[in-house]
Protein backbone atom coordinates (compact mmCIF):
# COMPACT_ATOMS: atom_id res chain seq x y z
CA UNK A 1 0.00 0.00 0.00
CA UNK A 2 1.44 3.40 -1.35
CA UNK A 3 1.33 5.85 0.99
CA UNK A 4 -0.45 9.15 0.81
CA UNK A 5 0.95 12.40 1.81
CA UNK A 6 -0.83 14.30 4.88
CA UNK A 7 -0.17 17.85 3.79
CA UNK A 8 -2.49 17.15 1.18
CA UNK A 9 -6.00 17.07 0.90
CA UNK A 10 -8.44 14.07 -1.40
CA UNK A 11 -11.75 13.28 -2.63
CA UNK A 12 -13.42 10.24 -3.46
CA UNK A 13 -12.66 10.34 -7.68
CA UNK A 14 -8.77 10.24 -6.14
CA UNK A 15 -7.72 13.42 -6.91
CA UNK A 16 -5.28 15.55 -4.56
CA UNK A 17 -5.33 19.13 -3.55
CA UNK A 18 -2.31 20.83 -2.04
CA UNK A 19 -2.97 24.20 -0.83
CA UNK A 20 0.02 26.77 -1.54
CA UNK A 21 -0.22 30.29 -0.40
CA UNK A 22 -3.79 31.62 -2.11
CA UNK A 23 -3.57 28.58 -4.75
CA UNK A 24 -4.40 25.21 -4.74
CA UNK A 25 -2.21 22.35 -7.06
CA UNK A 26 -4.27 19.79 -8.06
CA UNK A 27 -3.21 16.47 -9.47
CA UNK A 28 -4.17 12.67 -9.03
CA UNK A 29 -3.16 10.33 -6.88
CA UNK A 30 -1.14 7.47 -6.43
CA UNK A 31 -3.83 4.99 -6.55
CA UNK A 32 -5.39 6.09 -9.26
CA UNK A 33 -2.15 6.35 -11.57
CA UNK A 34 -1.82 2.84 -10.61
CA UNK A 35 -5.29 1.90 -11.44
CA UNK A 36 -5.17 3.66 -14.61
CA UNK A 37 -1.88 2.50 -15.66
CA UNK A 38 0.32 4.12 -18.29
CA UNK A 39 -0.98 7.53 -18.36
CA UNK A 40 -0.29 8.33 -22.57
CA UNK A 41 -2.37 11.61 -22.53
CA UNK A 42 -3.58 14.07 -20.22
CA UNK A 43 -5.98 16.62 -21.84
CA UNK A 44 -5.78 19.97 -19.56
CA UNK A 45 -8.27 23.04 -19.37
CA UNK A 46 -7.33 26.35 -20.58
CA UNK A 47 -5.57 29.37 -19.06
CA UNK A 48 -8.34 31.44 -17.24
CA UNK A 49 -11.17 29.02 -17.73
CA UNK A 50 -13.33 28.07 -14.68
CA UNK A 51 -13.10 24.73 -12.66
CA UNK A 52 -16.29 23.63 -10.54
CA UNK A 53 -15.83 21.59 -7.91
CA UNK A 54 -16.73 17.96 -8.30
CA UNK A 55 -17.18 18.58 -12.25
CA UNK A 56 -14.77 17.29 -14.38
CA UNK A 57 -11.69 19.76 -16.21
CA UNK A 58 -10.15 17.08 -18.31
CA UNK A 59 -9.52 13.85 -19.28
CA UNK A 60 -6.49 11.53 -18.46
CA UNK A 61 -5.79 8.54 -21.06
CA UNK A 62 -3.71 5.36 -20.51
CA UNK A 63 -2.91 1.74 -22.26
CA UNK A 64 -6.66 1.01 -19.46
CA UNK A 65 -8.59 3.44 -19.70
CA UNK A 66 -9.80 6.88 -20.57
CA UNK A 67 -10.87 8.74 -17.51
CA UNK A 68 -12.27 11.85 -16.52
CA UNK A 69 -10.75 14.45 -14.22
CA UNK A 70 -12.31 16.08 -11.23
CA UNK A 71 -12.00 19.12 -9.74
CA UNK A 72 -11.23 19.39 -5.90
CA UNK A 73 -12.22 23.06 -5.95
CA UNK A 74 -13.92 25.57 -7.81
CA UNK A 75 -11.39 28.40 -9.53
CA UNK A 76 -9.94 29.98 -12.17
CA UNK A 77 -7.23 27.75 -13.64
CA UNK A 78 -4.10 30.28 -13.54
CA UNK A 79 -1.54 27.10 -14.52
CA UNK A 80 -1.48 24.12 -16.23
CA UNK A 81 1.47 21.74 -16.34
CA UNK A 82 2.26 21.84 -19.91
CA UNK A 83 5.36 19.14 -19.29
CA UNK A 84 2.81 17.02 -19.42
CA UNK A 85 2.18 17.66 -22.55
CA UNK A 86 5.56 16.00 -23.65
CA UNK A 87 5.91 13.16 -20.52
CA UNK A 88 2.05 12.35 -19.41
CA UNK A 89 4.45 9.24 -17.78
CA UNK A 90 5.11 11.56 -15.54
CA UNK A 91 1.94 11.36 -13.59
CA UNK A 92 2.63 7.34 -13.07
CA UNK A 93 6.74 8.30 -11.98
CA UNK A 94 5.55 11.54 -9.36
CA UNK A 95 2.18 11.92 -9.18
CA UNK A 96 2.41 13.95 -6.36
CA UNK A 97 4.99 16.59 -7.18
CA UNK A 98 6.25 16.99 -10.84
CA UNK A 99 3.04 15.09 -12.12
CA UNK A 100 0.76 17.74 -10.68
CA UNK A 101 -1.62 18.71 -13.23
CA UNK A 102 -3.29 22.31 -12.61
CA UNK A 103 -3.03 25.24 -10.33
CA UNK A 104 -6.02 26.99 -9.56
CA UNK A 105 -6.95 30.39 -7.50
CA UNK A 106 -10.15 29.09 -5.61
CA UNK A 107 -13.36 31.00 -5.27
CA UNK A 108 -13.68 29.65 -2.09
CA UNK A 109 -11.20 28.88 -0.22
CA UNK A 110 -13.02 26.84 2.30
CA UNK A 111 -13.96 23.94 -0.01
CA UNK A 112 -10.82 22.17 0.76
CA UNK A 113 -11.84 21.90 4.15
CA UNK A 114 -14.89 19.61 3.01
CA UNK A 115 -11.86 17.23 1.29
CA UNK A 116 -10.69 14.32 2.90
CA UNK A 117 -7.51 14.21 5.12
CA UNK A 118 -5.03 11.24 3.98
CA UNK A 119 -6.44 8.70 6.72
CA UNK A 120 -9.72 8.92 5.76
CA UNK A 121 -8.75 8.40 2.24
CA UNK A 122 -6.71 5.51 3.08
CA UNK A 123 -9.98 4.59 4.73
CA UNK A 124 -11.98 4.90 1.75
CA UNK A 125 -9.43 2.80 -0.13
CA UNK A 126 -9.87 -0.32 2.28
CA UNK A 127 -13.57 0.08 2.02
CA UNK A 128 -13.43 0.11 -1.65
CA UNK A 129 -10.47 -2.64 -2.76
Amino acid sequence: MADYPTNLKYTKDHEWARAEGNKVVIGVTFHAQESLGDVVYVELPKLGSTVTAGQSFGVIESTKAVSELYAPVSGKVVKVNEELANAPQTVNSDPYNAGWIIEVEPSNPKELDALMDAAAYEKLLATTA
